[in-house]
């Protein structure tokens, strides 16, 4: 899949292993956990493929997160994107448009 970061501390997180600001400070073993996992996510064709990784947890979100979908860096945090397909078969490509680092539990 294509990644696509939509917000900056997101892509700063992935590429530079920290976040400017306060707000953004994740443990090392969490940034480590969200780098792995969207290394899987760009190796996977499209959302499909995610599946069989039972360790992502991979779901549709529903009430006011509807049209979102998320997997899981670990017990506490997950990713959340949406996911589009552009082109025509056998040309498809998915795009992954990651949102957010968040706190399943908050």
């Amino acid at each position: 899949m294509k990644i696509v970061f939509e917000k900056d501390h997101l892509e700063q997180l992935y590429t530079e292993g920290k976040a400017k600001g306060k707000k953004y400070r994740y443990s090392k073993g969490v940034i480590s956990k969200y780098k792995q996992t969207i290394d899987k996510l760009r190796v996977a064709n499209r959302v499909e493929d995610l599946f069989p990784f039972k360790s992502l947890n991979y779901e549709k979100l529903i009430g006011d997160k509807k049209g979102l979908e998320s997997v899981r860096v670990n017990q506490q945090y997950r990713i959340e994107f949406r996911s589009s397909v552009e082109g025509q078969e056998p040309e498809t490509i998915t795009i992954c448009s990651i949102v957010e680092l968040s706190n399943h539990y908050k």
